[in-house]
């Protein structure tokens, strides 16, 4: 299944189940149900965001966007990772709320709701599990929280159910928010490195160099950049020394950062020095330069 019908499906799944909770939050009058209900709710949000810029991401490069629009992926993952971030907040803070005035509530109401919740959410988690698209990860971070959630919801009302310590609640919801911030705050890190321009983890630009002076007629290499657009499709760029132009070695050089993962690639092929020189004294007779650079996309 792709990525877009998967994030379709955690979105339709969240939003119907948000609009379950506040009738469920109602009935039992449980505050953890209620504010999961709104989080939820902003969850459903986030992910249909998610669910408009992957399917943005999939359209063809065209003048504006010459590179395509895989980065809106990312930006879906940004979004996603941000909302979960300032959602967790929320839940801390409130968790806080409880500690200082725990609440009494309809712990067989909980019971009910969270064995449903947990149920919908693992169901979810197992739609969005797999992705390698950073939007896709973000998503599928939102549904493991959920599902953590209710599981939570459902140990807290257990507990309160045989010893009435009301107290476990705020207790279980922060230890929760905390291991959420912590993915959360490492998605944001590989979002930020894209933005970045950073060189993908798996680039090794030196052992790419090293092969691609080992390819038949090449002089030397260097000026190597490389990029990813989405986290899994990279692009880059690379000059080659040549003591003639043969387009036999751009086509070799291409097919070396092929296989190093480098799908969008730019060759210049760039004389050595001596050829230069040669060309140098044609210019002064007044003819054109045989140094032009060529660039071939």
């Amino acid at each position: 299944m792709r990525t877009k019908q998967k994030i379709f499906i955690a979105f339709i799944l969240n939003f119907f189940f948000s609009i379950f909770e506040m009738i469920g939050g109602f009935i039992t009058g449980s505050v953890a149900i209620t504010s999961d209900a709104v989080h939820d709710f902003g969850d459903a949000l986030s992910i249909g965001i998610s669910y408009f810029l992957e399917k943005f991401s999939n359209k063809k490069p065209n003048k504006k966007y010459n590179y395509g629009y895989l980065r809106f992926s990312v930006l879906g993952g940004l979004i996603t990772t941000v909302i979960l971030l300032i959602s967790s907040i929320i839940v801390i803070y409130s968790a806080i709320l409880k500690f200082i005035n725990p609440a009494t509530v309809n712990y067989n109401g909980m019971l009910i709701f969270a064995i449903i919740g947990f149920t919908v959410n693992v169901i979810a988690t197992y739609f969005t599990h797999g992705g390698s698209s950073i939007n896709q990860k973000a998503v599928n971070l939102h549904m493991i929280e959920d599902a953590l959630g209710w599981l939570i919801v459902l140990i807290g009302a257990i507990v309160i159910k045989f010893t009435k310590f009301y107290i476990i609640d705020p207790i279980l919801s922060i230890i929760l928010a905390l291991v959420i911030i912590i993915n959360a705050v490492k998605n944001l890190k590989e979002i930020t490195n894209i933005f970045l321009v950073k060189t993908p983890k798996s680039v090794k630009i030196d052992e790419i160099l090293e092969h691609l002076k080992h390819i038949d007629g090449v002089v030397n290499a260097h000026h190597l950049h490389v990029f990813t657009l989405d986290g899994e499709v990279n692009a880059g760029s690379v000059c080659i020394t040549v003591n003639e132009y043969c387009s036999h070695i751009k086509e070799n050089v291409k097919e070396e950062l092929y296989e190093h993962g480098i799908k969008h690639a730019t060759v210049e092929l760039e004389l050595s020095s001596e050829q230069i020189k040669e060309c140098n004294l044609i210019d002064e007779k007044g003819a054109r330069s045989c140094c032009h650079r060529h660039h071939h996309h």
